[in-house]
């Protein structure tokens, strides 16, 4: 088995675009969270999300004409060019080597098919656009990267394992190159802000008004968000012979489905997951400094999630981070996003904070970093995913 490393990022997010600029408003603790303009939010109480803006597809997306991929794909290719800028690598390097592509989402494009709709009442069918409905299949999302960047000897995958799909891809992309099956992998997650998504939770009663507040005592749930995340992953071995910067090292990952409930996280299964991700990466949980949680905001999701770090760590486990508080919860781009946020904390040394916090939830029983980041010296760091219908996934990143 080979040690896989990351050497490349790439990052469209709310608080920042590319691993830079991501990770110094991750260092500032910055929001964000504002009024949705993506949709018409007209009879919402409220409509406060964390949507993208100033993103210009264009500079990014230039193989591919932009009418034939829509926002969430925009996000992936985007961020994965990046990733490979970052990495200091060219296209012709990548198309030399066997790879893969995966990309984890939610949505999978389904804010196209809405714009279509909107399109049709407003205006009518004249003003469709002829190539939006192709624009609709989410496998767009990782054929879209590997179209951008002319790669034809890799195995290509888009993932929908809801909003721990972006984990699952980077689980998919380590088992490739640790195997020797792909000698680089480009994973992560991407999700474009949805007016169905955004409807369904705020039905369910678990959209904050004004912000997301993971651990607090007075959290009422998330805020939707959007973005892209992108992981250039490759042997160690090859990152070394060529002098490229180390981010950090995947050292294992764990996966379980319970189906235990639609929407409800269970305990039992979150704990047994971090089990299986500490096992598989030859980790003790004493040696973890770090765990980024799902952290949702939700009263549920955060006690359940937490409860499962105790059962897992004991009593004092290590501090536990949101970074949804800052980003909003992305779907299938958060866990992407929250491993980008690991390899950006352990290459710099710091934690980030959990943001918008007022009260510690005793329920919750774990140090959240408040408000301000940290420095320290990460060695290990675990970033946790949890979907509904049971879908959980967790990855292991230590310093290299």
């Amino acid at each position: 088995m080979r040690r896989v490393v990351i050497t490349g990022i790439g990052v469209v997010s709310s608080i920042g675009t590319g691993a830079a600029a991501f990770a110094r408003a991750l260092r500032e603790g910055r929001s964000g969270a504002r009024p949705i303009g993506a949709f018409d939010t007209t009879g919402f109480a409220h409509a406060t999300g964390c949507e993208v803006v100033g993103f210009e597809p264009e500079r990014w997306v230039r193989n591919v004409p932009l009418d034939e991929v829509g926002r969430a794909a925009r996000f992936a290719i985007a961020s994965a060019r990046m990733a490979l800028d970052d990495a200091a690598l060219t296209e012709e390097e990548l198309r030399r080597r066997p790879g893969l592509v995966s990309i984890g989402t939610t949505d999978g494009g389904s804010d196209d098919g809405e714009r279509l709709a909107a399109s049709y009442v407003h205006s009518g069918p004249e003003s469709m656009d002829p190539v939006a409905a192709r624009r609709l299949p989410a496998s767009t999302l990782a054929t879209g990267v590997a179209r951008e960047l002319g790669l034809s000897d890799v195995d290509v995958s888009t993932i929908a394992t809801a909003c721990a799909a972006g984990n699952y891809a980077i689980g998919n992309g380590f088992d490739a190159v640790r195997t020797g099956e792909a000698d680089f992998a480009l994973c992560g997650g991407a999700d474009a802000m949805c007016r169905m998504t955004f409807t369904g939770f705020y039905r369910l009663g678990a959209v904050d008004p004004d912000g997301c507040r993971p651990f607090d005592v007075n959290r009422r749930g998330i805020l939707t968000g959007e973005g892209g995340a992108v992981l250039l992953l490759e042997p160690l071995e090859s990152a070394l012979e060529r002098g490229a910067r180390v981010y950090a090292e995947i050292l294992g990952y764990g996966l379980n489905c319970d189906a235990h409930h639609q929407v409800a996280p269970d305990g039992d299964s979150v704990r047994r997951c971090m089990e299986l991700a500490l096992a598989d990466a030859g980790v003790g949980p004493g040696e973890v400094d770090l765990i980024s949680a799902h952290g949702t905001g939700t009263k549920a999701n955060d006690v359940t999630e937490c409860g499962a770090i105790r059962g897992a760590f004991g009593d004092r486990p290590p501090r536990t981070v949101s970074v949804k508080s800052m980003l909003g919860h992305t779907m299938g781009a958060a866990s992407a996003l929250g491993a980008a946020a690991c390899a950006l904390g352990i290459e710099h040394g710091f934690i980030p904070p959990t943001i918008n916090h007022t009260e510690k939830d005793p329920d919750c029983g774990i140090d959240c970093v408040p408000n301000t980041a940290v420095e320290a010296e990460l060695r290990v760091v675990q970033n946790n995913a949890l979907a509904f219908g049971g879908n959980n996934a967790v990855v292991v990143l230590g310093k290299r």
